[in-house]
């Protein structure tokens, strides 16, 4: 599938659910309102479309949330997908909070998963129920345990926090490379209203990327794995770090993928509202053939970039649909 600017769309990112047991203050507000278990596709309907789009050329996989642990027999949807690998599919990767790793570890590396991206913001206790509103800390970590002794490969994902955890990357990259685990930076994304003054939650990466340089040497790379991140390798740990900028640098010009939500609802695009119903064609018919054009149709209308802007003046999102709805 190539959209209009050439770009070929092999990665589909699924959300499997819009429901998580944090409430993280840059994602969502404390009291969410979640989808009604009637408007949510069955695990099998996401199957379905899942397979849609790797007949159509998309070679990896992405599930995520919400928190995609906690939907119900989720590990069906883990093993059928699993048995694509090999055919069609090359890769099926998890972006979770890991609060339920310990649980799932072992499990999610039968099914084929080998790598495994897990959201951790702070090492500090306190400051992530804080953050989380809702999360222990020490689950998480026995869950990251879990998967690294289940031999999955881990990369930590940092929402870079002003005023809240920018003072504690430092020791946070010292943590992760020294486990083996590579980390990325990411830059609080405008979506969805989240009970917070996003003025203050900002911190762009390029200051924090200066301020790191008093702490490391940092040596840029063309590694690539295949989302938005941009590398460089840290001289005093050996490890890799990564930055994800929607604010203050496009990423966009490489973007090869899309994103379907829990509803059959695909986006074209992070930072933008244009979307595709694929519900509707999926319930329509058995045979796949409009569901084919449908996925045709959308791919030709994805945009060149996102337009994500914090509205200082009115501290109002970019995007109105909260991030737990369309997925990481």
């Amino acid at each position: 599938m190539l959209d209009p600017f050439g770009r070929s769309i092999t990665y589909l990112r699924v959300s499997v659910t819009d429901r998580c047991d944090f409430r993280c203050v840059y994602c969502m507000p404390e009291h969410m309102s979640f989808l009604p278990k009637k408007d949510v596709l069955t695990l099998e309907e996401l199957d379905r479309l899942c397979g849609a789009f790797i007949a159509k050329g998309v070679d990896r996989l992405r599930l995520t949330g919400g928190e995609p642990l906690v939907r119900r027999n989720v590990m069906s949807l883990f093993r059928s997908l699993g048995a694509r690998l090999g055919n069609g599919l090359s890769e099926l990767t998890l972006t979770t909070n890991g609060s339920q790793l310990a649980r799932f570890a072992d499990e999610l590396v039968d099914c084929g998963v080998k790598r495994i991206n897990v959201s951790l913001d702070t090492l500090d206790a306190d400051k992530f129920r804080a953050i989380t509103r809702w999360g222990d800390l020490s689950v998480v970590l026995g869950g990251i345990d879990a998967a690294q002794k289940a031999r999955l490969s881990i990369k930590i994902n940092v929402v870079a926090l002003r005023g809240i955890n920018e003072d504690e990357i430092p020791s946070m990259i010292e943590w992760a490379h020294g486990r083996g685990f590579d980390m990325t930076l990411i830059e609080t994304m405008p979506m969805g209203d989240v009970d917070a003054d996003r003025t203050e939650q900002y911190l762009p990466l390029s200051l924090l990327r200066s301020q790191l340089a008093r702490h490391f040497t940092m040596t840029p790379t063309l590694d690539r794995t295949g989302g938005p991140a941009r590398y460089v390798r840290i001289q005093e740990t050996g490890g890799r770090l990564g930055f994800i900028t929607p604010l203050t640098h496009n990423f966009c010009e490489s973007c090869n993928r899309v994103r379907l939500t829990c509803t059959g609802t695909l986006y074209m695009c992070l930072g933008q509202e244009d979307a595709a119903d694929l519900r509707g064609p999926l319930r329509a018919s058995a045979d796949d053939a409009d569901l084919y054009a449908a996925i045709d149709e959308a791919i030709a209308r994805k945009p060149k970039g996102h337009d994500f802007i914090i509205d200082r003046r009115h501290n109002r999102p970019a995007v109105a649909r909260p991030m737990s709805l369309t997925g990481g």
